[in-house]
């Protein structure tokens, strides 16, 4: 199979004439939550069945940033440029002050504790966004295994000043990644049901955000093999999903624009470098890496 899969003359723009994926780390377990931290000038990303999160950066190379991590999975960085994390083990959305010290932003919900914080986003008002399926439950070896206080599987919001949660969807088998488009007008969730049954959903679901709320939601893309993970959007609004042959580019209208394959499932993925315009990937046991003619899109930073 060819590494590179083109169905649209913008995507071999944006790859260029020469693209090049580079391993970038090996021996990981599982790499999740892959993020830029541009404060760090480095790439982070959760080792799961590890209990840790790595790094790599171009000056000093491979090495460990959080261990234990409670089992961390997504991670971003918010407008301060402050590291949160989901932790599957640990059952919450905390955030990893600039002193070095922990603030949990999110741990319950309605009285019950959250079962399995998997992915967050942050918008440029500083609210955190995040997905809750029952991951932490259903593969205790990742997780906890203990029964889920959360009668659905939510997608949440966490006010920047105040804290407080609230459920902005509940419509979802497994909700998953989660990213908001350049502008915020629309946030991106997916679907990853098919994990656990082959007739479950597999797809990725847009929304109009009206303020602190979701407004018609629609079947942006279905995506196959396996289910799409991690996504990022880039400057024109292109979704990059981690998926189950590597790498799958939509347009805004949710068309394939093309594929980057990957030795083994990709997991999550993030823009980084001082341009915006390198791609990381976590697949599996690697971190790969591929210098593009296009940026990720940003969220203002204080």
């Amino acid at each position: 199979m060819e590494q590179f899969e083109i169905f649209d003359d913008e995507f071999q723009r944006i790859l260029g004439s020469s693209p090049e994926l580079i391993q970038r780390a090996n021996g990981l377990a599982f790499a999740e939550g892959v993020c830029w931290v541009p404060r760090l000038n480095k790439v982070i990303a959760s080792d799961i069945p590890n209990n840790r999160i790595v790094s790599w950066g171009e000056s000093e190379g491979f090495g460990i940033y959080r261990e234990p991590s409670d089992c961390s999975n997504g991670n971003t960085v918010d407008r301060e440029g402050r590291i949160i994390s989901c932790l599957t083990r640990g059952r919450a959305v905390v955030r990893e002050e600039l002193d070095g010290t922990m603030t949990t932003i999110a741990d319950s919900f309605n009285g019950g504790k959250l079962t399995s914080p998997n992915d967050v986003a942050v918008k440029s008002d500083g609210s955190i966004w995040f997905t809750d399926p029952d991951y932490g439950f259903l593969n205790p070896e990742l997780g906890h295994g203990e029964i889920p206080e959360q009668d659905r599987n939510r997608v949440f919001r966490v006010d920047a000043d105040t804290l407080d949660i609230s459920m902005v969807s509940e419509d979802f088998d497994k909700p998953n990644g989660i990213t908001f488009s350049p502008d915020e007008s629309v946030l991106y969730v997916g679907d990853t049901g098919r994990t656990h049954g082959e007739f479950r959903p597999h797809n990725l679901m847009a929304f109009d955000v009206s303020g602190d709320k979701l407004e018609n939601p629609r079947l942006f893309a279905d995506v196959d093999p396996h289910v799409p993970d991690g996504f990022r959007a880039d400057v024109n609004s292109n979704i990059w999903v981690a998926a189950g042959d590597g790498v799958q580019v939509f347009n805004p209208a949710g068309k394939m624009l093309g594929k980057i394959h990957t030795p083994e499932i990709s997991a999550n993925l993030s823009f980084g470098m001082a341009d915006g315009q390198t791609l990381f990937i976590g697949a599996t046991s690697s971190i790969w890496s591929i210098e593009l003619n296009i940026a990720g899109a940003t969220r203002p930073t204080n």
